[in-house]
């Protein structure tokens, strides 16, 4: 399909789940040139037909930024986003049948981000104006109430909504309050004060929060949506440097703690509170906020990152959520690159959001999907960032093991959850009309898509990763102007075999059969079922991903708390600040102590085996911490001296117990005192928005304490 259009910009967005429908908006990148053009909308089904509708918007400029916002799962609902002259108020466009109607409304307000569905009731909707101003619709934005001024940031959890807000006028980090309604803007309730910023992860509620010290901030956490908090045991940081949720979910946080260039991941128990280290020397630079971290979702406990390694960049993986650290297996029979220190001895490393800003030539990030089990397509280049151009690489089995796949960069899609794979050559310069096909990367097919080549910008495929259509996107130049061009490929017309004998079992972070503990991970192994390698069939949309848990005996592996294994090696080592040191932290208002070490890895379900003690003791003693509250706590110590003497007694015995558990919180459990540097770039603690990535997952990790 040609669009008969100038414009330097196509958005694109899929409404609904196994509808098809996509809207296409081609539209200018500035509105300047709303007086040279307009904004086109299209309405396709999968690329198979398409609906120019651009009179449902009544010839509006829509945004090329947040101009689309689709509503949670199959509701059908989706929002345009224009712009009015003058700029004092924004025009929206809704509609609630999967975009074959819109209705105009104009808004009280002028946007700021882009509009927030409740994803529980997606007629429940937020947005937070220019002026700092928090609104609230609950009729699908036909009409529209403020509930709160000056709103700094805002997210939203069910009915609930967590808004930081500034007392004096002004969105100075360090001076907010966190504020809470659950009743959608009737009451509200001041959850924390003197916050820097906040945010939210599986169940947990973060807030950083002024010490009082200078600059330092510290973390505190809440998993009763603020009504209690308590002090994480992490490391304090100054206004230069930030904390940053890596990834989080139910049972536990993976956390990284800033020094100037990288810092230190810390992983959490099941109530966020009590830290250990993960992995030292984390890149995450303050020049661009960029960060390597990947979460490998298609094997859960897979965790790729890079670590700055003597003034050099490289890739290390870990299998057991954070517990170990290990360089990336070079595949067999392939030769490390001219750049690599041992030629012998080099391992992969995997292109991400640092390479991007470094404008390695690697287009697209390292892509999983839930629905293809053990399936990773990343670029990558032997040992470290170097001057070589990276080829595609394909695992199958969680990042255990490699097979170089395509040589040079490519832009790829998983299709068929999993049981096909494409790719179509990255050339900026260069026309391109050939797609490679494959089934897990083994053996590529080569297409040729179209007779008259186009200038390749991208892959467009139905987040999920189980269509089997995939749309690729470009351009073709003409004497005067360049126009965009969609070729829409379903594979379901090539492939048609469809038999349960092509499946087989298959064993997660298994590599030795013979072993009892193979494929224990995180406590219990998992079976599933997979299409063989050499299968030319479809799994198809209906198809879900089986899995055969298995418990497995507890071993000293399924415990790690206090202790911590350095990169490449399988040896836990104490912490070094805790070593003959017993553990005292501050929770809940209470004193408790760790005489033992050891702690149970969050979401870990072994059963039996080794069991190592673990004691708390509860001291009834009240303590105070940095803990966040509406009214600011006093700060007293408690001095108890009880002398006794018994005259009656031919000995005495003379007894002083005393406890101090006071003042802004002893650091007994941070690793070092992160000290403040100079040359740090500012800006990092800006609150930005949630990315979305091309794989149609979303990142959580752009703020600085996010």
């Amino acid at each position: 399909y040609t669009f008969n259009d100038l414009s330097g910009s196509v958005s694109l967005a899929w409404v609904g789940d196994g509808t098809g429908v996509i809207l296409a908006l081609t539209t200018f990148q500035v509105p300047f040139f709303v007086i040279l053009g307009q904004s086109k909308l299209y309405r396709e089904n999968y690329g198979k037909s398409f609906d120019d509708v651009t009179d449902l918007i009544n010839n509006t400029f829509i945004r090329s930024e947040y101009g689309i916002a689709t509503g949670p799962e199959n509701s059908g609902k989706v929002i345009l986003t224009g712009e009015v002259s003058g700029g004092h108020s924004s025009r929206v466009f809704l509609s609630d049948n999967f975009g074959k109607g819109f209705t105009r409304k104009e808004l009280p307000f002028t946007l700021k981000m882009q509009i927030i569905y409740n994803p529980d009731n997606s007629e429940m909707l937020l947005a937070l104006s220019i002026n700092n101003e928090l609104w609230l619709s609950e009729d699908f934005g036909n009409d529209w109430k403020k509930i709160h001024d000056m709103v700094c940031l805002v997210k939203g959890r069910k009915n609930t909504i967590f808004f930081s807000t500034s007392l004096n006028g002004s969105c100075e980090q360090g001076m907010l309050e966190l504020k809470r309604t659950t009743d959608y803007g009737k009451t509200f309730k001041t959850v924390a004060s003197k916050i820097f910023s906040f945010g939210m992860g599986g169940r947990f509620l973060f807030a950083s929060v002024m010490t009082g010290k200078g600059t330092l901030r510290m973390i505190q956490v809440s998993v009763d949506q603020g009504e209690t908090w308590d002090t994480a045991q992490l490391p304090p940081v100054g206004h230069e440097q930030f904390y940053s949720i890596l990834a989080a979910n139910d049972d536990m946080v993976f956390m990284h703690v800033d020094e100037p260039g990288f810092g230190t991941i810390y992983v959490s128990d099941d109530r966020g509170t009590v830290y250990s280290k993960s992995l030292e020397r984390h890149l995450y630079t303050n020049t661009w906020g960029d960060t390597d971290f990947t979460n490998i979702t298609s094997l859960r406990g897979v965790f790729i990152a890079s670590v700055l390694d003597e003034g050099s960049v490289r890739s290390v993986v870990s299998f057991d959520q954070g517990g170990e650290w290990v360089p990336l297996r070079k595949p067999v029979n392939t030769k490390c690159d001219a750049t690599a220190k041992d030629p012998e001895k080099c391992s992969l490393h995997i292109h991400g959001s640092y390479s991007n800003a470094m404008k390695i030539n690697s287009p697209m990030l390292p892509l999983t999907e839930p629905s293809a089990v053990g399936l990773i397509l990343a670029h990558s280049v032997g040992d470290a960032i170097s001057v070589m151009t990276p080829d595609v690489y394909v695992s199958d089995d969680g990042g255990y093991t490699w097979i170089k796949a395509l040589s040079g960069p490519h832009h790829y899609a998983i299709l068929d959850s999993g049981g096909l794979l494409v790719a179509v050559t990255y050339s900026p310069t260069q026309p391109v009309n050939q797609i490679f096909s494959t089934d897990e990367g083994q053996c590529w097919g080569v297409y040729n898509f179209t007779n008259d080549p186009i200038y390749f910008t991208g892959l467009a495929s139905e987040p999920g990763a189980r269509s089997m259509n995939v749309s690729i996107w470009g351009y073709r130049d003409s004497l005067l102007a360049q126009y965009w061009i969609s070729i829409t490929i379903d594979f379901r017309e090539l492939l048609t075999r469809d038999d349960d004998s092509d499946y087989v079992q298959w064993l997660a972070h298994s590599d030795d059969i013979s072993s009892p503990s193979n494929g224990c991970i995180l406590g219990y192994k998992e079976k599933f079922l997979r299409l063989r390698k050499d299968s030319v069939c479809w799994n198809g949309r209906d198809y879900q991903v089986t899995t055969q848990p298995t418990p497995c005996p507890c071993t000293l592996d399924d415990f790690d708390f206090g202790y911590y294994r350095e990169e490449n090696s399988s040896v836990c080592v104490e912490q070094p600040d805790l070593q003959g040191k017993v553990l005292e932290f501050c929770l809940h208002g209470k004193e408790e102590q760790l005489l033992s070490s050891y702690r149970k890895i969050p979401g870990d379900k072994c059963e039996g085996g080794t069991m190592p003690e673990r004691k708390e003791i509860d001291l009834s003693q009240r303590c105070v911490s940095d803990r966040v509250g509406p009214e600011p706590m006093s700060v007293p110590i408690v001095i108890m001296v009880i002398i006794i003497m018994l005259l009656s007694i031919a000995a005495g015995a003379f007894f002083v117990k005393k406890y101090v558990c006071g003042g802004f919180l002893v650091h007994r459990y941070s690793v070092l005192q992160q000290h403040v540097e100079d040359n740090a770039a500012d800006g990092m603690d800006d609150p930005l928005e949630t990315n979305h990535v091309q794989n149609g997952k979303i990142e959580f990790h752009d703020d600085s304490d996010e």
